[in-house]
């Protein structure tokens, strides 16, 4: 094991519940006070649930860590993320499209698309990883990913 990403319990705690607080409000202003057509009724009851599943999957997926070793990156419940052969690069610049605190991989080929909400997503060949954790661990995570590529490449 070289690093390890958990989220940070207050950013964990207050992005759950400010996703759980939106729902909730939407179904509440929904019902206390419908609007008058009911295709504004039936979407903001929509956006409303949505929310609440949205937090659900959140608050499950920021209880996971995720582990960086030689070969690849993984969850604590032992499921890939990524290998790290098939990585090409890392981006954590101020401008990159990445998650906050976090870092994105450019990948060899494409990924088959997942989300974990508020700990990393991936898309094509990008893997974004990011959310709710500390910005330390994140800076850490990417460099050790970057020292592995670079070390793979002299091979």
């Amino acid at each position: 094991m070289i690093a390890v990403i958990a989220p940070s319990p207050v950013r964990r705690a207050i992005s759950v519940a400010m996703t759980f607080g939106l729902g909730g409000l939407l179904i509440y202003v929904t019902m206390a006070a419908p609007p008058a057509e009911i295709l504004w009724q039936v979407f903001l009851l929509g956006i409303g649930l949505g929310a609440l599943i949205l937090a659900e999957k959140m608050r499950r997926a920021t209880a996971r860590r995720l582990i960086l070793r030689i070969d690849g990156i993984s969850d604590d419940l032992g499921r890939d993320l990524c290998r790290m052969s098939d990585v090409v690069g890392v981006d954590r610049g101020t401008f990159a499209f990445k998650p906050a605190n976090g870092f994105l991989l450019r990948m060899k080929s494409r990924q088959a698309p997942g989300w974990a909400p508020g700990l990393w997503w991936r898309r094509g060949k990008f893997i974004g990883v990011g959310g709710a954790i500390p910005g330390q661990s994140g800076k850490v995570m990417a460099e050790a990913i970057a020292q592995i590529i670079a070390i793979g490449a002299r091979d």
